[in-house]
């Protein structure tokens, strides 16, 4: 079963939300939600990845249409990726179902409710 959107999870440094987002508007994302949290990573991840962790960290939540995936997934890993000051990592996960986008998904008729015919 294919999804018509998608959640993309993007995991920044604290301080490059707007970045993440910049990324995204340029493809098409509409907005967006931002959590701080703080990571758990460990001194052998450090030395595995060659980096520094940061413990604080900001969670950003976009969905998006499933066509424009791709796109901003590159343009995230292109402007906040782990080879940059962000060291961020996105990933996406299929929504089944989406209330409340404006214009993004065509309004549909209460399941009571008989469609309105065209005058």
């Amino acid at each position: 079963m294919r999804s018509d959107h998608e959640l993309i999870l993007c995991i920044v440094n604290a301080g490059f939300a707007e970045s993440v987002m910049d990324a995204a508007y340029a493809f098409g994302a509409r907005g967006g939600t931002v959590i701080q949290a703080r990571g758990t990573a460990n001194k052998e991840a450090e030395k595995y990845f060659k980096i520094t962790i940061q413990p604080e960290k900001e969670i950003l939540m976009l969905v998006v249409p499933a066509a424009i995936r791709d796109d901003i997934l590159h343009a995230l890993y292109k402007s906040v990726g782990l080879n940059s000051p962000g060291h961020g990592i996105a990933f996406s996960l299929p929504v089944d179902n989406v209330l409340g986008l404006s214009k993004t998904v065509e309004a549909q008729p209460e399941p009571n409710e008989a469609p309105q015919e065209e005058k």
